[in-house]
């Protein structure tokens, strides 16, 4: 079966799963809105002094902050913001943790004990202390804020293609390539990573989640990606101050947060059950014995 079948059959057994199609169809309704926000018309910039703190009216659907910027146009923004700091930050963890994996459980000896002590150091720090040290050595910026929670995920990701390669470094299929002499990057990313992307890929699914989590942790304690640019953590941050004043300030990005994290963590776990086989034919009601 061809990628494109492939992908269209695990995508179809994927969405006849009720919760992982609503947070499919979830997912997919906020990076549209993310991606033509500028075309629809949202300003996240735009300041109305006049109309501070407003509750939800015709004009703001959700009501405006406290220089009158439009909240609905700031949290579309914000999805992209975190969004765009996802995609990155599992990019660069997988760029960096699945080679480090491969080669780790490949050679194995001194190697593999260097590079997973590494991993162990990393893991017995906890992931917002490093990325708030990786913050104040980089600055506040979205590459400094992509870059601090990509490393904190090359752990995971180191850690699930060793798993791998210990599983198929003895199969058949890879001792046979093994005796026509290919090489050891051969053996490596063109014979064992093609047969490890199912936890591979679910784990850049559930990092998603994680990443956005961690990016909005480090906007809500003041050192993410600097204002005017829009985030869910600094609308967080800032509209707990005006609770009273304006609710739906804090509420609408803390829902928002709170949904797409729900949603990948859901997708994922749905994944990880189609990939590996475990999912159970849908039952048919109301249909009898053939």
């Amino acid at each position: 079966m061809s990628a494109l079948g492939s992908a269209a059959e695990i995508g179809k057994r994927i969405v006849v799963r009720k919760t992982a199609a609503l947070s499919l169809a979830y997912l997919v309704a906020v990076a549209l809105a993310a991606a033509f926000a500028t075309t629809v018309g949202f300003d996240p910039l735009s300041q109305n002094l006049a109309r501070m703190l407003e509750g939800p009216s015709r004009d703001y659907l959700f009501g405006t902050d406290e220089l009158g910027r439009d909240i609905l146009a700031r949290v579309v923004y914000g999805a992209r913001t975190s969004l765009i700091t996802a995609a990155g930050a599992v990019t660069l963890a997988a760029s960096v943790g699945v080679p480090m994996g491969l080669v780790a459980g490949f050679f194995g000896g001194w190697r593999d004990a260097v590079l997973m002590r590494i991993v162990d150091l990393k893991l017995a720090l906890p992931s917002i202390l490093l990325a708030l040290a990786l913050i104040a050595v980089l600055g506040r910026s979205q590459v400094a804020a992509l870059t601090a929670v990509g490393l904190t995920g090359v752990p995971t990701f180191a850690r699930v293609a060793r798993a791998q390669v210990l599983s198929l470094r003895r199969r058949d299929f890879v001792t046979a390539v093994e005796a026509f002499g290919a090489s050891s990057p051969y053996l490596m990313f063109r014979t064992i990573l093609p047969n490890s992307w199912s936890p591979i890929l679910t784990q850049m699914v559930v990092l998603s989640s994680v990443a956005i989590l961690l990016e909005a942790s480090l906007a809500f304690l003041g050192v993410g990606i600097p204002p005017p640019t829009p985030s869910w953590g600094e609308m967080l941050r800032t509209g707990k101050e005006y609770l009273y004043e304006s609710p739906t300030y804090a509420i609408l990005p803390g829902l928002m947060l709170t949904l797409t994290i729900l949603s990948f963590d859901t997708l994922g776990r749905a994944l990880s059950a189609v990939l590996e086989g475990r999912e159970d034919a849908p039952v048919r009601r109301g249909a009898g014995p053939a």
